[in-house]
Protein backbone atom coordinates (compact mmCIF):
# COMPACT_ATOMS: atom_id res chain seq x y z
CA UNK A 1 0.00 0.00 0.00
CA UNK A 2 1.42 3.08 -0.68
CA UNK A 3 2.16 5.79 1.55
CA UNK A 4 0.39 8.96 0.81
CA UNK A 5 0.66 10.68 4.20
CA UNK A 6 4.07 10.17 4.92
CA UNK A 7 5.98 12.59 6.58
CA UNK A 8 2.50 14.64 7.28
CA UNK A 9 1.22 15.17 11.10
CA UNK A 10 -2.85 14.46 11.33
CA UNK A 11 -4.88 15.74 14.32
CA UNK A 12 -8.29 13.83 14.37
CA UNK A 13 -10.81 14.87 16.59
CA UNK A 14 -13.50 12.44 18.33
CA UNK A 15 -11.33 9.67 17.71
CA UNK A 16 -11.45 6.52 20.29
CA UNK A 17 -14.33 4.64 18.52
CA UNK A 18 -16.37 4.44 14.79
CA UNK A 19 -15.69 6.55 11.99
CA UNK A 20 -13.06 8.43 13.82
CA UNK A 21 -11.18 5.40 14.98
CA UNK A 22 -11.11 4.48 11.80
CA UNK A 23 -9.63 7.97 10.32
CA UNK A 24 -6.59 7.24 12.61
CA UNK A 25 -6.08 3.66 11.53
CA UNK A 26 -6.18 4.64 7.74
CA UNK A 27 -4.19 7.63 8.38
CA UNK A 28 -1.34 5.39 10.21
CA UNK A 29 -1.65 3.18 7.46
CA UNK A 30 -0.22 5.45 5.46
CA UNK A 31 2.90 6.57 6.98
CA UNK A 32 1.40 9.54 9.12
CA UNK A 33 1.85 10.73 12.44
CA UNK A 34 -1.50 10.99 14.19
CA UNK A 35 -2.59 13.16 17.10
CA UNK A 36 -6.15 12.58 17.87
CA UNK A 37 -8.95 13.31 20.40
CA UNK A 38 -10.82 11.42 23.28
CA UNK A 39 -12.90 12.88 26.27
CA UNK A 40 -15.59 10.67 27.80
CA UNK A 41 -13.69 6.69 27.14
CA UNK A 42 -10.00 7.18 28.40
CA UNK A 43 -9.60 3.98 28.46
CA UNK A 44 -10.89 3.59 24.73
CA UNK A 45 -8.18 6.62 23.82
CA UNK A 46 -5.19 4.90 25.50
CA UNK A 47 -5.76 1.43 23.80
CA UNK A 48 -5.83 3.57 20.74
CA UNK A 49 -2.96 4.80 21.53
CA UNK A 50 -1.06 1.84 22.29
CA UNK A 51 -2.52 0.12 19.46
CA UNK A 52 -1.67 2.79 16.68
CA UNK A 53 1.63 3.07 18.04
CA UNK A 54 2.22 -0.63 18.12
CA UNK A 55 3.36 0.16 14.04
CA UNK A 56 6.12 2.40 15.13
CA UNK A 57 4.14 5.29 14.06
CA UNK A 58 4.57 8.00 16.21
CA UNK A 59 1.03 8.49 17.60
CA UNK A 60 -0.74 9.95 21.11
CA UNK A 61 -4.27 10.99 22.04
CA UNK A 62 -5.52 13.74 24.08
CA UNK A 63 -8.34 13.93 26.71
CA UNK A 64 -9.94 17.03 25.05
CA UNK A 65 -13.18 18.81 24.52
CA UNK A 66 -13.55 20.21 20.83
CA UNK A 67 -16.38 22.25 21.97
CA UNK A 68 -14.17 24.23 24.28
CA UNK A 69 -12.80 27.20 22.79
CA UNK A 70 -9.79 27.26 24.93
CA UNK A 71 -9.20 23.85 25.13
CA UNK A 72 -9.30 23.28 21.74
CA UNK A 73 -6.64 25.98 21.14
CA UNK A 74 -4.51 24.44 23.87
CA UNK A 75 -4.58 21.09 22.28
CA UNK A 76 -3.16 22.96 19.24
CA UNK A 77 -0.26 24.29 20.98
CA UNK A 78 0.32 20.85 22.61
CA UNK A 79 0.56 19.30 19.34
CA UNK A 80 2.63 21.38 17.80
CA UNK A 81 5.00 21.47 20.68
CA UNK A 82 4.83 17.57 20.58
CA UNK A 83 4.83 16.77 16.97
CA UNK A 84 6.25 19.93 15.77
CA UNK A 85 3.45 20.83 12.61
CA UNK A 86 -0.09 20.12 11.72
CA UNK A 87 -0.63 19.31 8.08
CA UNK A 88 -4.05 17.90 8.07
CA UNK A 89 -6.86 18.82 10.66
CA UNK A 90 -9.73 16.27 10.73
CA UNK A 91 -13.17 17.93 12.15
CA UNK A 92 -14.99 13.96 12.93
CA UNK A 93 -15.86 15.01 17.08
CA UNK A 94 -19.61 15.05 16.79
CA UNK A 95 -22.87 13.49 18.59
CA UNK A 96 -26.89 13.36 17.79
CA UNK A 97 -29.64 14.18 19.77
CA UNK A 98 -32.68 13.24 17.46
CA UNK A 99 -36.28 14.05 18.15
CA UNK A 100 -38.53 15.46 16.19
CA UNK A 101 -39.05 19.33 16.15
CA UNK A 102 -42.22 20.09 18.39
CA UNK A 103 -40.88 17.45 21.34
CA UNK A 104 -37.05 18.90 20.83
CA UNK A 105 -35.38 20.96 23.35
CA UNK A 106 -33.44 24.22 23.38
CA UNK A 107 -30.66 22.28 25.62
CA UNK A 108 -30.47 19.33 23.18
CA UNK A 109 -30.43 21.59 20.04
CA UNK A 110 -27.59 24.01 21.63
CA UNK A 111 -25.53 20.59 22.49
CA UNK A 112 -25.80 19.25 19.24
CA UNK A 113 -24.53 22.57 17.42
CA UNK A 114 -22.00 23.29 20.61
CA UNK A 115 -20.66 19.68 19.85
CA UNK A 116 -20.45 19.59 16.00
CA UNK A 117 -20.42 23.25 14.71
CA UNK A 118 -18.66 25.03 17.29
CA UNK A 119 -15.82 22.42 17.80
CA UNK A 120 -14.99 22.68 14.05
CA UNK A 121 -14.68 26.40 14.38
CA UNK A 122 -12.86 26.18 17.54
CA UNK A 123 -10.79 23.47 16.18
CA UNK A 124 -10.09 25.30 12.18
CA UNK A 125 -9.75 28.81 14.03
CA UNK A 126 -6.70 27.47 16.14
CA UNK A 127 -4.75 25.75 13.28
CA UNK A 128 -5.07 28.20 10.83
CA UNK A 129 -2.00 30.36 12.32
CA UNK A 130 -0.03 27.25 11.91
CA UNK A 131 -1.00 26.05 8.64
CA UNK A 132 -0.67 29.88 7.03
CA UNK A 133 2.80 29.97 8.76
CA UNK A 134 4.03 26.57 7.04
CA UNK A 135 1.90 27.77 3.84
CA UNK A 136 0.60 23.81 3.59
CA UNK A 137 -2.34 22.72 4.86
CA UNK A 138 -5.88 20.10 4.57
CA UNK A 139 -8.98 20.99 7.05
CA UNK A 140 -11.22 17.99 6.74
CA UNK A 141 -14.62 18.67 7.89
CA UNK A 142 -17.05 15.40 8.61
CA UNK A 143 -20.94 16.84 7.47
CA UNK A 144 -23.29 14.28 6.74
CA UNK A 145 -25.75 13.68 3.83
CA UNK A 146 -28.43 15.02 6.58
CA UNK A 147 -26.25 18.70 6.20
CA UNK A 148 -26.97 18.47 2.46
CA UNK A 149 -30.48 17.11 2.20
CA UNK A 150 -32.30 17.29 6.21
CA UNK A 151 -33.59 14.44 7.30
CA UNK A 152 -36.86 14.47 9.82
CA UNK A 153 -36.12 14.10 13.66
CA UNK A 154 -32.93 15.37 12.99
CA UNK A 155 -33.38 19.63 12.54
CA UNK A 156 -30.42 19.82 15.25
CA UNK A 157 -28.09 17.58 13.67
CA UNK A 158 -28.94 18.62 10.08
CA UNK A 159 -28.23 22.08 11.01
CA UNK A 160 -25.25 21.43 12.73
CA UNK A 161 -23.76 19.78 9.77
CA UNK A 162 -24.91 21.95 7.15
CA UNK A 163 -23.21 24.80 9.18
CA UNK A 164 -20.52 22.91 8.55
CA UNK A 165 -20.45 22.85 4.93
CA UNK A 166 -21.13 26.51 4.77
CA UNK A 167 -18.31 26.88 7.35
CA UNK A 168 -15.79 24.70 4.75
CA UNK A 169 -16.52 26.72 2.01
CA UNK A 170 -15.95 29.96 3.46
CA UNK A 171 -12.65 28.90 4.94
CA UNK A 172 -11.66 27.45 1.43
CA UNK A 173 -12.46 31.24 0.07
CA UNK A 174 -10.00 32.59 2.95
CA UNK A 175 -6.96 30.35 3.16
CA UNK A 176 -6.43 29.05 -0.35
CA UNK A 177 -4.03 31.68 -1.00
CA UNK A 178 -1.94 30.55 1.52
CA UNK A 179 -2.01 27.56 0.08
CA UNK A 180 -4.18 25.78 3.07
CA UNK A 181 -7.42 23.60 1.79
CA UNK A 182 -10.51 22.94 3.12
CA UNK A 183 -13.04 20.53 2.20
CA UNK A 184 -15.88 18.44 3.87
CA UNK A 185 -17.02 14.54 3.87
CA UNK A 186 -20.75 14.16 3.72
CA UNK A 187 -21.33 10.27 5.09
CA UNK A 188 -24.18 8.64 4.03
CA UNK A 189 -25.75 5.41 6.38
CA UNK A 190 -22.62 4.19 7.74
CA UNK A 191 -22.82 0.64 9.56
CA UNK A 192 -21.15 1.61 13.28
CA UNK A 193 -21.31 0.58 16.50
CA UNK A 194 -24.30 3.41 16.96
CA UNK A 195 -25.78 1.93 13.81
CA UNK A 196 -25.40 -1.67 15.55
CA UNK A 197 -28.23 -1.01 18.27
CA UNK A 198 -31.01 -0.29 15.68
CA UNK A 199 -33.10 -3.48 14.47
CA UNK A 200 -32.21 -5.75 11.91
CA UNK A 201 -35.52 -4.35 9.87
CA UNK A 202 -34.85 -0.54 10.94
CA UNK A 203 -31.05 -1.43 9.27
CA UNK A 204 -32.58 -3.18 6.25
CA UNK A 205 -34.81 -0.47 4.90
CA UNK A 206 -31.96 2.10 5.25
CA UNK A 207 -30.08 -0.51 2.97
CA UNK A 208 -32.53 -1.20 0.48
CA UNK A 209 -32.95 2.72 0.10
CA UNK A 210 -29.62 3.23 -0.82
CA UNK A 211 -28.72 2.76 -4.56
CA UNK A 212 -25.56 0.72 -3.79
CA UNK A 213 -27.91 -2.13 -1.40
CA UNK A 214 -26.08 -1.57 1.82
CA UNK A 215 -24.34 0.49 4.02
CA UNK A 216 -20.90 1.78 4.29
CA UNK A 217 -18.22 0.64 6.03
CA UNK A 218 -16.24 3.66 8.48
CA UNK A 219 -12.73 2.73 6.24
CA UNK A 220 -14.55 4.44 3.48
CA UNK A 221 -14.81 7.39 5.19
CA UNK A 222 -11.46 7.13 6.62
CA UNK A 223 -10.16 6.39 2.62
CA UNK A 224 -11.80 10.00 1.29
CA UNK A 225 -9.60 11.66 4.51
CA UNK A 226 -6.50 9.92 3.27
CA UNK A 227 -7.39 11.55 0.09
CA UNK A 228 -8.33 14.73 0.96
CA UNK A 229 -5.36 14.82 3.28
CA UNK A 230 -2.65 13.37 0.18
CA UNK A 231 -1.06 15.56 -1.96
CA UNK A 232 -3.67 13.77 -4.39
CA UNK A 233 -5.74 16.48 -3.75
CA UNK A 234 -3.25 19.12 -3.49
CA UNK A 235 -5.97 21.17 -6.00
CA UNK A 236 -8.91 20.59 -4.21
CA UNK A 237 -10.59 22.80 -1.87
CA UNK A 238 -13.83 23.95 -1.27
CA UNK A 239 -16.06 21.03 -2.10
CA UNK A 240 -18.31 18.31 -0.44
CA UNK A 241 -17.34 14.71 -1.42
CA UNK A 242 -20.54 12.85 -0.80
CA UNK A 243 -19.49 9.08 0.60
CA UNK A 244 -22.90 8.08 0.42
CA UNK A 245 -23.26 4.86 -1.89
CA UNK A 246 -25.34 7.34 -3.92
CA UNK A 247 -27.76 8.38 -1.45
CA UNK A 248 -27.90 11.87 -2.85
CA UNK A 249 -27.83 10.82 -6.75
Amino acid sequence: MGQLLEGKVVLVTGASKGIGKSIAQACCDHGASVAFTFLSNVEKGQALEAELSANGNKVKGYRSDASDFEQAHTLVDDVVKEFGRIDVLINNAGITRDNLLLRLTEEDFDKVIKTNLNSAFNLTKAVTRTMMKQRVGSIINISSVVGVRGNAGQTNYAASKAGMIGLTKSVALELGSRNVRCNAIAPGFIETEMTEVLDEKTVQGWRDSIPMKRGGNPMDVANACVFLGSDMSAYVTGQVLNVCGGMLT
